[in-house]
């Protein structure tokens, strides 16, 4: 059993090809976990274990790891960067107490850098920046940490910086020891020479010495004490208040690497253990008593009662569903029960395992800190804690971004019909950012997600993983519905069949929400006109009828529905009835509120050689693109816009054909909008169905 403070919970995150997963692979080297390094450009790496990974060369699911480096046990998640597998950075970052966060030396920070590092801030997260790629063409070290600050607003502050540039970056200088580090021909696979500060970097070495005392004396007063006094710091000091203040989220360490060829990774290793916080370091999680929803303090004592969060449910070929969790205070031994406080169930923990991406290794117990695959779990799904019989606790669930595309899936053959639903219905416990639904109008079962890629990749994998062979459609928008007026609206259900009736009867008001705040229900009743009784019911019912909205039959969303009248049976008033007021209220008032369609607007980013930018920027604008930004970026033009994700499809083959393959582009979800009137009616004439 490892001492809590001697263990490291951290993810690598980044954007998509910055080198996230050559890290993990050069840590893992390393610290003696493998002993022959996998290449993702090969399909090698030992992260990337899914066949879909290594045919394409990126990660897609958040595989799990454990090794060891000077006497700290160090958990590693290893994360997607590419934006449409979002949900699974989201809910490692709720689980990790650190994060290295690598950045290319060229492309500084890109879109999808700033997505998964807001994503760290929202969970409090403390961070390492490791610019990586430092031996490319192009590659500037001090020109990401402008960009740094700029586009984040991160306190990100050198502790090395590199000796010579590109293809000759061949050291560091540690500017905490104030040493020189030189690497041979094969990087950190031999020795590492410690020398003096070369000469000619002197000046520009205790120049960004100075700069680190100075950006921690800004956020720490104990060192700008010592700054003002003019005292020096020791380096094992200055260790301490650059730790202390990297775990409280004021302060960046940035470090130099280049993973592929060696270069500094044993540097990176030594920060996590002396810079990233222990469990013991971090605040616990927020839990909550579920039945006086009143907060109770958990702490990362095994003494303490059980709190466990499961953060992920994967379907394992040999020995089920395996269930991820991270232990926040108390002990999981295998064989015993506990109680899942989201579902409301008993669960009995078949056996309890260590990862190394898909290998495992069996362990008899866990402790606080500890991150754990669980096998046996039937009821538990992402986002549901465990704890304790006798002490029932609830963790804070993860918020899921909403899909942005569609597709119709059906079986080839009769016999795949209900292999297919129980694939489905695998594959949505797994990723809570897929939806399926069936749309009893048109008889299709429609399967929704993130991205292209995303659905794609489910589809490969019902085919290989579980066996079942299914035609999909072209891909749809996952458009929305949402009203522009306010209005009142009056919702009654009364049936009279001879015994007992059904009476509802509620008055609704109707009005806009701000963006993003999907469907809210409020209740404002005087006088007891409707018991609270069925207050819960008439939510229901409004959400039910919210899934289908009166345009085109899309989800409805951004809109607010007040309770404020109406009145009940004492005989015939039951929850069913009250249920279906409630979404006769809406649907009858949405009529009248002027619906309107919403369209998921992206957030694109095109990088361009300087020859094509006007054939991509014309493109750009036949496809209803409001270009934002252009800003030079070498021999190359960087084009920021606001893209309807109706217009994007296939654009990777356009972009390609207008520059000979030069340019690149991301894209990730940002916002929904309005669609213009004349789409719009072409939309929504004719049969009101999607």
């Amino acid at each position: 059993m490892d001492k809590i403070q001697d263990i490291r919970n951290i993810g690598i995150i980044a954007h998509i090809d910055a080198g996230k997963t050559t890290v993990t692979e050069r840590i893992l080297y390393h610290t003696g976990k493998i002993h022959r390094m996998g290449e993702v450009h090969e399909g090698t790496a030992v992260m990337d274990w899914m066949e879909q990974e290594q045919e394409r060369g990126i990660t897609i699911t958040s595989a799990v790891t454990t090794c060891m480096w000077k006497d700290k046990r160090i958990n590693i998640i290893d994360t997607p960067g590419h934006v449409d597998f979002t949900i699974e950075v989201e809910r490692s970052l709720k689980v990790l107490d650190g994060t290295l966060v690598v950045f290319c030396a060229v492309g500084g920070v890109q879109p999808q850098t700033e997505t998964v590092w807001r994503q760290a801030d929202r969970y409090d997260v403390p961070k390492i920046a490791v610019i990586n790629k430092l031996d490319r063409t192009g590659a500037d070290f001090f020109k990401v940490i402008i960009d740094m600050h700029k586009k984040l607003g991160a306190n990100a502050v050198p502790v090395q910086i590199p000796i010579g540039k590109e293809d000759d970056f061949r050291g560091i200088i540690d500017l905490v020891e104030c040493k020189a580090y030189m690497f041979g021909e094969k990087g950190d696979l031999e020795e590492i020479i410690e020398r003096e500060i070369p000469e000619d970097m002197k000046d520009i070495a205790s120049h960004w010495r100075h700069n680190l005392v100075e950006k921690l004396a800004d956020v720490d007063e104990e060192v700008e004490d010592m700054y003002l006094m003019d005292k020096g710091i020791y380096p094992d000091r200055l260790k301490a208040f650059i730790r202390r203040n990297t775990n409280k989220n004021l302060f960046i360490p940035v470090l130099c690497s280049s993973a592929l060829k060696n270069k500094g990774m044993k540097f990176v290793l030594d920060a996590v253990c002396d810079y990233l916080p222990s469990p013991l370091d971090v605040k616990p999680p927020k839990a909550v008593d579920p039945k006086t929803e009143e907060e109770v303090s958990i702490g990362p004592d095994e003494k303490e009662p059980l709190c466990a969060y499961a953060y992920k449910v994967m379907a394992d070929p040999f020995i089920g569903t395996l269930t991820f969790a991270r232990i926040y205070s108390g002990r999981l031994d295998s064989g015993t029960y506990v109680y899942n406080s989201t579902s409301a169930k008993k669960e009995r923990i078949g056996q309890i395992v260590k990862m190394h991406a898909d290998q495992r290794e069996m362990v008899q117990s866990a402790g606080p800190g500890e991150i754990v695959g669980l096998v046996g779990l039937k009821n538990t799904f992402t986002a549901h804690t465990l704890c304790a019989e006798n002490k029932h606790l609830t963790l804070e669930r993860i918020k899921y971004p909403e899909p942005v595309i569609s597709m119709a899936i059906e079986p080839e053959t009769r016999p795949d019909q209900d292999k297919l639903g129980e694939a489905l219905k695998k594959v949505a416990n797994e990723d809570p950012s897929f939806r399926i639904r069936y749309n009893e109008e048109t008889g299709q079962t429609l399967i929704s997600g993130m991205g292209e890629l995303h659905l794609e990749i489910i589809v490969d994998r019902l085919k290989r993983e579980f066996k079942v062979a299914a035609r999909v459609g072209s891909p749809q928008v996952a458009y929305r519905e949402t009203i522009s007026a306010q209005v009142e609206s009056t919702g009654k259900f009364i049936q009279q069949t001879g015994g007992r009736g059904q009476y509802g009867h509620v008055e609704v008001r109707l009005e806009p929400a701000e963006k993003g705040e999907g469907v809210i229900f409020e209740e404002k009743i005087k006088g007891g006109v409707v018991p609270r009784e069925y207050f819960k019911a008439i939510e229901k019912g409004i959400r039910n009828a919210a899934k289908t909205g009166v345009l085109a039959g899309y989800p409805v969303t951004d809109i607010k529905a007040t309770l404020y009248d109406g009145s009940y049976h004492e005989v015939d008033s039951s929850e069913m009835a009250f249920s279906n007021a409630g979404a006769i209220a809406l649907r009858e008032g949405m009529r009248k509120a002027r619906p309107v369609l919403l369209e998921p607007i992206m957030d694109l980013e095109v990088t361009t050689p300087d020859e094509y930018l006007g054939d991509v920027i014309g493109d750009m604008n036949m496809r209803r693109i409001k270009v934002e930004n252009i800003t030079p970026h070498g021999t190359t033009k960087i084009i920021t816009g606001a893209a309807p994700l109706a217009q994007m499809f296939g654009y990777a083959t356009a972009l390609r054909s207008l520059t000979q393959g030069r340019a690149t582009y991301t894209m990730e979800p940002s916002y929904y909008q309005v669609v213009p009137k004349g789409i719009m009616e072409k939309m929504t004439a004719g049969p009101q169905s999607k």
